[in-house]
């Protein structure tokens, strides 16, 4: 009787024990559950970012409206520099939106755990003390800038991964404390200026809310509290920003503005913008009133509708740039290849298209931006250098036709693309002819002509004037390689 007993206690341990494993085991077709836990942001001053300095600014759009006007030398600028630097370059695979890919895509998570390791042993924060920018020599860029005729520069100061590249009294997540350990934007700043261009910056951060936020569904190291002051953590897809967080991001703007007092300011919001309005015109009273104080034409710079006044307005891609003369003044960031970032093996744009593109926004009233990408150890790879030398070239000889220019009554006809500077009108080919070529918008009625002539080619071309148009003979030799300014001098220039 007892050895039955000590058999059926035995049988119902062994039956619990069998329940409880079962209970507490994780089979491995449930995904892993992210925490949720709030996101921590700095801490400020009675828990906002600095008040706006007096001036004639007010946050409202009304004031805006009525006392912005897009700076006159970024209206004779026409070209600029983007940039796109940071540690997702150390990476150099899918984006500069790797910092999201690796944690959201399946295809980039498997490439990253091949070359680093599990995201949640080798996460982002690990490509920092891989990013050194050794070679990085901000003279060197400043020069080659000048030379490919750009007139103004903007480096990315923070992308969409939080990771500041400059020097931060606000988070130690800065490339001067970790990483490169150097002010990346207050060298670069120093270097562009002295060579005579206008320096900008751009800020990423207002969508670092839940950019990184891990859709795979797999442990990840973002979640460690060691680690929330980078990571934010990320929230969820459509958890409401909080005040917190918009006020941090105010004051990080602010930061760069009063430590680098930049020309131009842009930033991405491309995510229900209104939600952010009273943030962002606190952001432009006091960026414009600091520059009032500065005595400086500046600008904020975004895209869409995220400003309703008060800004430049910016179209990401040449694609989505206006087919027609717009009333006001706008421009186009462009990448120089595939991505913003460095991509290994990417293919690139070539010198011609570059000038195309400068031309066409030139004679709409817009400005070119080419976005270039360097490497992680700050090198700008030899490839890219070349296309901006090359666009540098163009500009050397046609830049009159460029530069100071306003769009005419139409923007072309034809092969042809026109630009005013005064009483001149230029009309740039796009192709060279052998042949002698109308231009039936310039009758005498548009404009009295009575000299022609092309930049880079010595002497004076043959025209003939009459109510049909201006009939213009190309000359023997072409004075550079690709797209031809003819210089049109009169009387009578219809604007």
């Amino acid at each position: 009787m007892k050895r039955k007993l000590s058999f059926l206690l035995l049988l119902m341990l062994a039956i619990c024990f069998s329940t409880n494993a079962q209970d507490n085991a994780t089979p491995a077709n449930i995904p892993y559950q992210q925490p949720t836990p709030p996101r921590v942001t700095i801490k400020l001053p009675n828990g906002r970012a600095a008040d706006i300095p007096k001036g004639p600014y007010k946050p409202s759009w009304e004031s805006l409206k009525e006392n912005y006007k897009t700076p006159e030398w970024l209206m004779d600028a026409k070209f600029g520099i983007f940039i796109h630097y940071g540690p997702y370059t150390v990476a150099a695979y899918a984006s500069e939106w790797y910092s999201k890919h690796m944690y959201s895509n399946a295809g980039v998570q498997k490439w990253h755990t091949e070359h680093f390791g599990p995201v949640d042993k080798f996460g982002y924060k690990d490509l920092i003390p891989l990013f050194k920018a050794e070679k990085f020599d901000p003279d060197e860029w400043a020069d080659l800038f000048k030379k490919s005729g750009a007139q103004y520069v903007i480096p990315t100061a923070e992308h969409h991964d939080g990771f500041a590249m400059y020097d931060s009294k606000l988070t130690k997540w800065n490339a001067k404390n970790m990483g490169p350990k150097r002010d990346f934007i207050g060298e670069l700043g120093t270097a562009v200026r002295k060579k005579g261009m206008k320096f900008g910056v751009s800020n990423h951060r207002i969508e670092n809310w839940d950019f990184m936020y891990p859709d795979l569904k797999v442990k990840t190291d973002q979640f460690d509290p060691a680690y929330a002051d980078f990571y934010g953590p990320p929230q969820p897809k459509g958890t409401p920003t909080s005040q917190a967080f918009q006020e941090e991001w105010l004051a990080r703007n602010q930061e760069i503005i009063d430590n680098y007092h930049p020309d131009a300011l842009y930033f991405d919001n491309g995510i229900n913008p209104r939600m952010f309005d009273s943030i962002k015109l606190r952001l432009a009273a006091y960026y414009y009133n600091r520059a009032a104080k500065w005595k400086k034409q500046v600008t904020i710079v975004t895209k869409s509708d995220a400003y309703l006044a008060g800004s430049l307005e910016d179209y990401e891609r040449e694609g989505r740039a206006p087919k027609e003369i717009m009333p006001f003044y706008w421009q186009v960031d462009d990448p120089i290849g595939e991505k913003f970032g460095y991509v290994e093996g990417m293919k690139l744009t070539n010198a011609g298209a570059v000038v195309s593109k400068i031309i066409d926004n030139a004679c709409k009233n817009g400005n070119y931006m080419l976005n270039i990408s360097p490497k992680s150890d700050g090198t700008i790879p030899d490839a890219q250098r070349a296309i901006l030398l090359g666009v540098g070239k163009w500009l050397s000889v046609n830049g009159d036709g460029i530069y100071n220019t306003r769009a005419w009554t139409k923007f072309g006809e034809g092969q042809f693309r026109f630009t005013t500077k005064g009483n001149v009108l230029y009309a740039i080919s796009m192709k060279w002819s052998d042949q002698p070529m109308l231009i039936s918008s310039i009758t005498p009625a548009a404009m009295k002509v009575t000299r022609v002539t092309m930049l880079g080619h010595e002497g004076t071309i043959s025209f003939k004037q009459d109510d049909q148009g201006l009939k213009i003979t190309f000359p023997s030799e072409k004075p550079c390689d690709f797209a031809y300014t003819f210089k049109i001098e009169g009387s009578g220039l219809k604007k």
